[in-house]
């Protein structure tokens, strides 16, 4: 029964980081949110400083998978948790972690597509653009420069 504490004291600690795991995540489906609703607007400014927030926060999920790594080749029946609560809890936090995950996937693939969309439409507008400016001029009248400059004054 020796190593009953050590035992227990990971189970808190799996409870802990999948804590962790599921905060960082619903933090992520907030901010991807926000992601989408500033590609629609077309902010680009308030986008590059929320994307460096969500590059801090994968970093941290890719911390808390490594912390969790551990866990991943024990048998999850033979944990031992000091409550029966504590081990429900624990797998509710994973099921609701690995929603969140799915969801964060999604909002990902439709902010991607979103921005691919965008881009298009502002290439189209500037291909637009540039063969109006070339009709424009094609049809301006040209006028022969001769290089001198008239300084003659009649007095």
């Amino acid at each position: 029964m020796a190593d009953t504490p050590t035992l227990l004291c990971e189970t808190d600690l799996l409870l802990e980081l999948i804590g962790r795991k599921q905060n960082c995540l619903e933090q992520l489906r907030v901010l991807g949110g926000r992601q989408l609703e500033l590609i629609e607007i077309e902010d680009m400014t308030q986008l590059l400083g929320l994307l460096a927030a969500k590059h801090h926060l994968l970093a941290e999920l890719q911390q808390l998978e490594r912390r969790l790594d551990p866990f991943r080749g024990q048998d999850p029946r033979a944990r031992r948790w000091r409550t029966p609560e504590l081990h429900e809890r624990c797998a509710r936090l994973i099921a609701a972690s690995e929603q969140l995950f799915r969801d964060v996937l999604e909002q990902e693939r439709v902010a991607e597509t979103s921005l691919r969309r965008h881009r298009d439409e502002a290439a189209a507008r500037l291909q637009g653009a540039q063969l109006a400016s070339q009709a424009r001029g094609a049809y301006l009248p040209q006028t022969p420069h001769t290089g001198r400059l008239d300084v003659s004054s009649e007095r």
